[in-house]
């Protein structure tokens, strides 16, 4: 065997031996706190204060790129949920959110959480408090130290149904 053909083959087994070890490296791992966990749920309820002070400019920074939500069996592109908040405040309608038994999970830069909103909703002044309960899930992406939302979902519980006489 000549000195081409050697270093050919020399090449080979080593491009070999580096492919290998590249598939079977292992991920760097990618280590979360529970404070990640706090700072996903915590953004969930600065959403909901931006909503309920009417603040559009704080609801923008909270989200990522291209975010959308679906809500009522509708998608919401941007910041269109907030606007569609915004004109039933704008008539005197009260919303109260609150985040419970969050369920947070992360992974790396990406978290989804589901949570119980237990809230109410006051739609004039002279119209009744009702208790509301929505069922609710969110998917973020951390950009340097914060947690943007990409996804968000909201489905209203139906209220109880008065037992039958």
């Amino acid at each position: 065997m000549n000195n081409s053909a050697l270093r050919r083959a020399a090449l080979a087994l080593t491009l070999c031996s580096a492919l290998s070890l590249a598939a079977t490296a292992q991920p760097l791992p990618c280590p979360t706190t529970p404070a990640d966990s706090a700072a996903v749920t915590d953004t969930l309820r600065a959403m909901y204060a931006a909503a309920s002070a009417s603040d559009l400019a704080q609801f923008h920074a909270l989200l990522a790129p291209g975010f959308y939500a679906y809500d009522g069996g509708v998608r919401y592109d941007g910041d269109a949920i907030m606007k569609l908040i915004m004109q039933y405040q704008a008539k005197d309608a009260v919303f109260v959110w609150n985040v419970t038994q969050p369920e947070v999970h992360i992974s790396c830069n990406m978290a989804w959480i589901a949570y119980v909103n237990s809230g109410s909703i006051k739609m004039s002044p002279t119209s009744p408090t009702v208790p509301t309960t929505w069922l609710e899930s969110a998917v973020l992406k951390r950009e340097a130290a914060t947690w943007k939302l990409v996804f968000f979902h909201s489905t209203r519980v139906p209220p109880p149904t008065p037992p039958a006489k």
